[in-house]
């Protein structure tokens, strides 16, 4: 008898016509952007509105981790925060303390090399820390059954390897697990089942082999090189070498805890950086002091454009050169405005739209939105996108305005094999155009390019 059963759901652009899943099968759902996957995971996840069907078995006891659950906790968390009544910063929940007792927690910790941060607060963790922390909370508080969507997203090489472990152990005691992937490249080993969806509705179903054959290798969709204006509508090509970016001996902490010191760093015009490491290293932290999103940005030795940070620079003026994308970005965006506004923003430097803008900026806006395929949504809320909509609309945001350095730390997160492609064959086009300098921070291996000429580890 299966655990899970749908059968003739029906919605707006999407549909269900027959899916099974019994004890033992270890299902993974793939799909691109846009095609049906979000849905079944809203459904799944029993948030799905206006839908019509002959049958639905979903259990009560079906544990979700999505990026909408994680930004639920973020929003949470943020609307507790009693900082502005202390005397000091409210670190919020404690990792420690989204943790169960059962499942061995203490051994889970130490696999998922999270002992350092368990005094930290939730919104004071990287994003692959915080994953891992909500990942680890369903595990120990055991969850029999699992929904986790993309979970190698945000997790370093290792930690992707000790989830599969962790999984494979939990499956031998009995855990049901549905994972729901954007990239086939992520289809683990483990599972035995897989479906896909394209255009709203199951494209195929079966067991492993049968399905990887049939499943097309190439990504679908046209490349954003393909629109010859692009470029044109760009800024100038870089000026003659000169140092965007000085660190010296660098360092940053949270509370008493260090995460890096004695960091040397210089970022010249043209020089692409690929910073790569573990979770935890400083990685996000880096690119915030960069961006001056950190308090520590202050009390490095830190030149930006030939700038001392500290020295009297408005920060917007910097900002103005700088295009970013980043999760603490992306989950800081809980505001209103719909995606066409969103984007306009980054001409401004601003989470939210608060200021008037010309038809033009307006038309620009479009023209990206369009050149992601998302120009159906230009008047949808930022908020009702799926998490992979949201991250294409906020690297539109950073690229509108063709910044001197583009700060894109995990971009990728949430998008699907053709999304992330086209995403690397244009900053290669523009590092070949000398548009912008790239610093990418990045966990996949499959994202090293050629036209990065500094590998910070």
């Amino acid at each position: 008898m299966p655990w899970l059963d749908i059968q003739g759901v029906r919605s707006e652009g999407f549909s269900i016509d027959s899916l099974s899943i019994y004890p033992g099968e270890l299902w993974c759902f793939w799909g691109e952007l846009r095609s049906g996957i979000e849905r079944l995971v809203q459904l799944l996840s029993k948030e799905l509105d206006d839908f019509t069907y002959k049958s639905v078995v979903i259990p009560d006891d079906l544990t979700v981790v999505s990026f909408s659950s994680q930004q639920k906790l973020f929003e949470q968390e943020v609307r507790n925060d009693d900082s502005d009544y202390l005397d000091k910063i409210d670190p919020g929940t404690l990792a420690r303390d989204f943790l169960g007792e059962e499942s061995n927690p203490e051994e889970l910790i130490r696999i998922f090399r999270l002992e350092h941060v368990l005094e930290s607060g939730y919104r004071q963790l990287s994003s692959g820390e915080s994953r891992k922390v909500i990942l680890l909370e369903a595990i120990t508080k055991g969850a029999h059954r699992l929904l986790i969507q993309n979970p190698y997203d945000g997790l370093d090489i290792e930690s992707c390897a000790d989830f599969d472990r962790i999984i494979a152990r939990l499956v031998a005691k009995g855990l049901e697990i549905i994972i729901v992937l954007t990239s086939i490249h992520d289809i683990p080993y483990w599972c035995t089942h897989i479906a896909y969806l394209k255009h709203g509705s199951l494209a195929g179903k079966g067991t492993r082999k049968k399905v990887l054959a049939r499943i097309p290798k190439k990504p679908s969709g046209e490349s954003w090189l393909n629109d010859a204006t692009l470029c044109n509508k760009m800024s100038t090509e870089l000026s003659e070498p000169e140092s965007l970016v000085l660190l010296r001996d660098g360092h940053a902490r949270y509370g008493e805890r260090i995460i890096f010191s004695g960091l040397n760093l210089e970022i010249t015009r043209g020089n692409h950086t690929l910073i790569t490491g573990p979770n935890g290293a400083g990685k996000s932290t880096l690119l915030a002091i960069i961006s001056g999103d950190h308090p520590d940005c202050y009390t490095n030795n830190l030149h930006l454009f030939g700038i001392r940070r500290g020295s009297g620079e408005s920060i917007w003026d910097l900002k103005k050169k700088m295009g970013i994308v980043s999760p603490d970005l992306h989950r800081n965006h809980y505001i209103p405005g719909n995606a066409t506004q969103i984007v306009i923003s980054g001409f401004f430097d601003s989470i939210g739209l608060y200021r008037n803008y010309t038809s033009i900026q307006e038309q620009q806006a479009r023209a990206w939105l369009k050149r992601l395929g998302l120009q159906d949504l230009e008047k949808v809320p930022f908020r009702r996108l799926s998490f992979g909509e949201q991250r294409l609309v906020l690297i539109a945001r950073a690229l509108i305005k063709t910044p001197e350095l583009l700060l894109l730390d995990e971009p990728t997160q949430g998008l699907d094999d053709n999304h992330r492609e086209n995403l690397l064959r244009f900053l290669e086009h523009v590092a070949e155009l000398k548009l912008s300098t790239i610093v990418y921070v990045s966990h996949r291996r499959d994202e090293y390019r050629d036209f990065f000429r500094q590998h910070l580890t």
